[in-house]
């Protein structure tokens, strides 16, 4: 059986060197044949912007390969259940079963996979929640004792931003600024 391997981190100082290795060393201990990597480095919070992951379901629709494998579920998506779910769904139709290292139920058939899949989509989301939380308590806790949030004071730009949105709206004559 051909299967790919998908590994995602949050940002672009994090590496895949954790996941990937691994992840290898189980698809040929399964005697999967190896069809592709693919690598991010983009959040799994929103939509839209795990292009590697895009690419995945398109390779999946051309029926290039029959297994995905992951680390994790959350490494699909941190948005809950549902898109999780609608994913492997959409893999499923087009013949793809999906298959995490972190998560060994995801090799058993049935429909008490679609349940656990359902509740590993809902922690993933608590998860990133809980995360965000700590964040923003710890930014609150830094203003609170009169530290400095943000960007260091003075720094600069690197490069241009763009404008947009009611930016530009209101003052057309900067559009192509």
């Amino acid at each position: 059986m051909k299967a790919v391997i998908y590994c995602r981190t949050s940002t672009k100082k994090q590496r895949t060197e954790n996941q990937l290795p691994v992840l290898k060393d189980f698809a040929q201990s399964r005697g999967f044949e190896l069809a592709a990597i693919y690598e991010e480095q983009e959040s799994a919070w929103q939509d839209g912007h795990q292009h590697k992951l895009s690419e995945v379901t398109k390779a999946a629709s051309r029926h290039e390969f029959d297994i995905l494998l992951v680390w994790a579920l959350d490494r699909l998506s941190r948005a809950g259940a549902l898109p999780i779910l609608q994913l492997i769904d959409k893999l499923k139709g087009y013949g793809v079963r999906v298959i995490s290292y972190q998560e060994s139920w995801t090799e058993s058939p049935g429909e008490l996979a679609e349940v656990l899949y359902a509740i590993a989509g809902w922690v993933a989301r608590m998860e990133s929640q809980r995360h965000s939380e700590r964040v923003k308590a710890g930014l609150a806790r830094r203003k609170r004792e009169g530290g400095h949030t943000g960007r260091k004071l003075g720094s600069k730009d690197k490069h241009p931003r763009r404008r947009g949105g009611y930016y530009l709206r209101y003052r057309p004559d900067l559009k192509n600024a």
